[in-house]
């Protein structure tokens, strides 16, 4: 790490990590060390905290996770580059939300990436259309990389793509990075105390008013936006509470194998952590001061294979970390449960289907949100991973764009089936091409089931 110049903080980092991982730490926690959170202030029910909101507006920054490619959709670009909508792409709709917001308000808020370094040329050259939308601070700040790790708990090596000898330490780097890259004292230097953060892919994850509002009167110094957990959810990191009585999070990779029942029973933990998160600026620069740069995130062990493209490739180590895990970590930190229509990401191809197709519209905030009619993210789509995991599968597969599913309840696609133009999905339907066939559906069909 230091030959590749990594800053010391994030070398202190990886080093409790390892130091973690070489004394055993398995980085699991067990449903033994915890308590369900029976329930968490509404959003709903705050009253008008929009004005509060408005008056903190010139303090507050946006801060979006860019640092993803989408290898699970099969891109090697940034994720956020990605169509997603009317063809504008994840970056696009971040840059007209934080456009209008400062045209409705009056206020240059500031939008801010942290990017990885595979991420930020592409990434700043898309946001340079929009004027600088970053004010007097840095437009990106960079997360930092770790070894990925060997199983006899040596450096990976792998001359024939040396870049995947190194991976991202999870989005908990974002604390230490904002820290190393001289952004958190540029931010609080320019008169700004509270940042909004989420990720790239939640196209749900505006900047609200309201919310604003509610974090600054509360004086939390940190809060983590939730929603009631569906089946849908269910590997999702959920919020409990430790037997001291703080809010913490636990990620399905940190679930014994022998919880994961437990882990997936959404009626016992009750809540889903959407990663939009707001943070007292001062607050965390204290914290960090107080820990020598590091804050003590529970480890997360990841394996996968060395090449992502090759899944019969060697297996190594991720140590990883989660950002919403500093819940624990900040005396007095809270939790509030937001609608659904703040939880927007697309994770996978179905996801990109269901938010491309009319089931999604944006609003005049440039949010995109469920069409009214329709259910929005509770259809349940269900797409053939052997012909549609990719965004290229897709596409190649829905060459006249997505059919409507403003109707739609569920969809099952079961082999290599290609839709037309206009084509209508209505209720419940299965769609299945021959074994060793393909599976035209004409322009215009509208399927009912």
């Amino acid at each position: 790490m230091r030959e590749a110049g990594l800053p010391d903080v994030a070398i202190r980092s990886f080093g409790e990590s390892f130091a973690a991982l070489v004394s055993g730490a398995t980085g699991t926690l067990s449903q033994r060390e915890l308590e369900p959170v029976a329930d968490v202030p509404d959003a709903a029910s705050f009253g008008d905290l929009r004005g509060a909101g408005a008056a903190a507006l010139g303090r507050t920054v946006v801060i979006k996770l860019n640092g993803g490619l989408g290898t699970s959709m099969g891109m090697t670009r940034a994720k956020s580059l990605l169509p997603v909508k009317d063809g504008l792409s994840f970056l696009d709709v971040i840059a007209r939300q934080i456009v209008r917001l400062r045209e409705r308000h009056g206020v240059a808020v500031p939008l801010v990436l942290m990017d990885s370094f595979r991420t930020h040329a592409d990434s700043l050259a898309v946001l340079a259309r929009y004027g600088k939308l970053s004010g007097p601070l840095a437009p990106d700040f960079l997360q930092h990389k770790v070894p990925r790790i060997a199983a006899d708990l040596t450096p990976v090596r792998w001359p024939q793509q040396p870049e995947h000898e190194w991976c991202p330490p999870g989005h908990g780097d974002i604390y230490a990075a904002l820290l190393s890259s001289g952004e958190l004292d540029a931010m609080l230097a320019a008169g700004y105390r509270t940042a909004f953060v989420s990720n790239s892919d939640n196209l749900g994850a505006v900047l609200d008013l309201g919310l604003l509002g509610w974090f600054v009167e509360s004086r939390a110094p940190f809060a983590m936006e939730v929603k009631q957990r569906t089946h849908a959810d269910r590997k999702g990191g959920h919020l409990a509470r430790s037997r001291e009585g703080r809010l913490t999070l636990r990620e399905v990779a940190q679930c014994p194998k022998d919880e994961l029942a437990s882990f997936e029973d959404v009626s016992r933990w009750r809540f889903f952590n959407t990663n939009n998160l707001w943070v007292d600026l001062e607050a965390l620069h204290e914290a960090l001061a107080a820990r020598d740069g590091v804050l003590p995130l529970p480890l997360i062990r990841n394996e996968k294979p060395v090449d992502p493209e090759d899944p019969t490739s060697p297996r190594v180590i991720q140590l990883e970390t989660a950002m919403g895990a500093a819940v624990a970590l900040f005396e007095g930190a809270a939790a509030v449960r937001v609608p659904d229509e703040r939880f927007a990401p697309v994770k996978t191809t179905a996801d990109l289907l269901r938010v491309r197709s009319d089931a999604y519209q944006r609003d005049a905030e440039e949010r995109v949100v469920p069409t009214p009619g329709g259910l929005g993210g509770a259809i349940a789509i269900d797409l053939d991973a052997k012909h549609f995991r990719t965004v290229r599968e897709l596409e190649q597969r829905t060459p006249h764009g997505p059919p409507s599913l403003v109707g739609c309840h569920r969809l099952v696609v079961r082999g290599d089936v290609r839709f037309g133009g206009g084509v209508v999905i209505e209720g419940d339907v299965t769609l299945e091409a021959p074994a060793r066939g393909r599976l035209d559906v004409p322009d215009g069909a509208r399927l009912r089931g």
